[in-house]
């Protein structure tokens, strides 16, 4: 590994932590001596890495400073197509073009060999049955077959970023009926379905709503008491998934 290709991935490493981490850590991650670290980190903090702290305390990069957008591995680019065909085929069409947007913008700044690599990728997404119209949004007073199902999902993205209160109709697998106040903090993309994850003022826990089940969706202007990281660790520790 050059010594550039180091310097990128250590930034990496300390872009995924939001607290200090021992330089022990990073360099046992690295692959590099403690005394490498060292020098490494402080090349980066020359050239105007906000990177703060100091042996034994631990290292912690301050958003500010960025490094070139596109030094991108082989595997990152397929990693981004890859996903973006997924949600291309898989979200609604709003995150669909934007998808699209997404990566024109980043092949127009590519250099030409990464460039060709981003075309030319031959990672697919394999084919699944479609999320039939009757599976979208269907909001009283709007066309479920058509743009109005994206909006409402446009919708619960607005709520789940801004911290939101929805209220919804919802009619469950059994056919009952009820009115709902939820605080939306994720929304699941699978084959065949869509899945807001909220906390439920009904039933005060937290519940998971098919989309397709959503007879009514309203925004509401009350911010929900938490934040939606904390529920979401929260969540993920009663469901058993893995911290990220």
């Amino acid at each position: 590994m050059s010594r550039a290709e180091r310097l990128l991935d250590l930034m990496q490493v300390l872009r995924r932590h939001r607290q200090p981490v021992s330089g022990k850590s990073l360099a046992d991650g690295l692959g590099v001596s403690l005394r490498t670290l060292y020098r490494d980190i402080a090349t980066l903090q020359a050239q105007g890495a906000m990177i703060e702290g100091e042996p034994g305390v631990g290292y912690l990069l301050r958003a500010g400073f960025l490094l070139p957008p596109l030094m991108f591995t082989e595997e990152e680019v397929e990693a981004l197509v890859l996903g973006s065909r997924w949600v291309v085929e898989r979200g609604d069409s709003r995150l669909g073009g934007a998808a699209r947007d997404a990566l024109a913008k980043i092949a127009a700044v590519l250099p030409p060999d990464k460039r060709e690599g981003l075309d030319g990728s031959t990672l697919l997404v394999g084919p699944g049955a479609p999320i039939a119209a009757g599976d979208r949004t269907p909001i009283v007073g709007s066309d479920a077959k058509g743009a109005a199902g994206d909006a409402e999902l446009a919708t619960i993205r607005s709520a789940i970023r801004s911290e939101r209160k929805l209220e919804i109709a919802y009619r469950d697998r059994d056919g009952s009926e009820s009115r709902r106040i939820v605080w939306p903090f994720a929304l699941g993309f699978f084959d065949r379905v869509r899945v807001v994850v909220a906390w439920c003022e009904l039933r005060q826990s937290f519940r998971h709503f098919r989309t397709d089940r959503i007879l009514a969706l309203t925004a509401s202007d009350s911010r929900y008491p938490r934040r939606r990281q904390a529920m979401l660790k929260e969540w993920r520790t009663a469901e058993g998934i893995p911290q990220r």
